[in-house]
């Protein structure tokens, strides 16, 4: 048989009648986990800096059939984080799923790290992350009861940088902190019904990965990895969905890395 209804397994997986809300969602990573939760069901609120891609990114969304809205806001203020919420609140009533992927990255050598570059950083990545975490929590999931979060950390967080090729201090301290931050929300908030994940994503082609894949190449970078590739345009979808539902219900403080194997070796 065909009819779903003959398989109640797959109804873990959906995500009808869910708000998600998915940073730096106009593009990359986020697009790809705005696409995931979109197909199985949710309303997706993404947001992004650059109204333009945003509006891309929209009828990117709209076109495939997903319920989608867009929010111009900067993660890394906190006034603007306040305004998002209120804004995806007063359009849709609720946030159940929280993709924290906005992020940045600055190369530079250690010893000469510019201190208003490890401020930009740490400013997007660890500090708007928890403040627009604590403000969805406070206005939407702990009143409710529950709703999921999911951060994307980075493979950046587990290691250093091999053979100093790449010299992104504050990029790996950061993730660093998502990762152990991650732990920390899912051990005070899980009685309150709340789980809180992070997938660390390997290398993937990206804006901010692109320069490093060019400079080092592909074949350098994959070389030790088991699959022998770079991440793809649907590898991060099963991860988020599975955090996102009924199916990731009882994981939770947990880091999954999606890395083509990259960090087992």
């Amino acid at each position: 048989m065909n009819d779903d209804t003959a398989r109640p397994g797959r109804k873990l997986f959906d995500l009808d009648g869910r708000v998600a809300l998915v940073t730096g969602g106009s593009r990359g990573l986020g697009l790809q986990i705005a696409e995931a939760l979109g197909d199985y069901g949710a309303t997706v609120a993404i947001s992004a800096r650059k109204q333009h891609e945003l509006d891309a990114a929209l009828a990117h969304l709209r076109g495939r059939g997903v319920r989608a809205e867009a929010f111009a806001a900067d993660v890394g203020k906190p006034e603007s984080v306040s305004q998002l919420v209120a804004a995806v609140l007063d359009a849709f009533g609720q946030v159940d799923v929280l993709v924290n992927n906005a992020g940045a990255s600055w190369g530079a050598d250690a010893a000469d790290y510019p201190l208003e570059a490890w401020d930009k950083v740490f400013d997007l990545n660890v500090r708007g992350l928890f403040v627009l975490t604590q403000q969805v929590a406070k206005r939407s999931m702990l009143p409710r009861g529950g709703g999921r979060i999911i951060n994307i950390a980075s493979i950046a967080g587990l290691r250093g940088n091999a053979g100093g090729a790449l010299r992104t201090i504050a990029y790996n301290a950061s993730k660093g902190a998502v990762v152990n931050l991650t732990r920390a929300l899912a051990a005070e908030w899980g009685g309150q019904g709340i789980t809180v994940n992070a997938i660390a994503p390997g290398f993937f082609p990206s804006k901010m990965s692109q320069g490093v894949i060019d400079a080092l190449g592909e074949d350098a970078l994959m070389g030790n990895a088991p699959l022998r590739r770079l991440g793809g345009d649907e590898d991060l979808k099963g991860a988020a969905l599975l955090f996102a539902s009924d199916a990731g219900a009882h994981i939770t403080g947990q880091v999954l890395a999606v890395d083509g194997g990259y960090t087992a070796v």
